[in-house]
């Protein structure tokens, strides 16, 4: 059996923690920055927990060895 493929934005967009949840970036971060305030920016930095399950079982499907590194 062949090895699946990655999609490779998936993979840049999303990370897995030491315990295996998964991560995720806020939007917004590059797109019209100098009309964005700095506290805003600072918080698009933050990384956040995915709690969806239907987003986490799409993630798990396009990206099958995320959690495997």
């Amino acid at each position: 059996m062949p090895k699946m493929r990655t999609h490779k934005s998936t993979s840049k967009r999303f990370r897995v923690t030491g315990k295996g949840k998964l991560r995720r970036t806020k939007i917004g971060k590059s797109h019209l920055r100098r009309k964005k305030k700095k506290y805003v920016l600072n918080m698009l930095d933050d990384m956040h927990v995915v709690s969806d399950k239907a987003t986490k079982k799409r993630v798990q499907r396009l990206a099958p060895y995320l959690s495997k590194k």
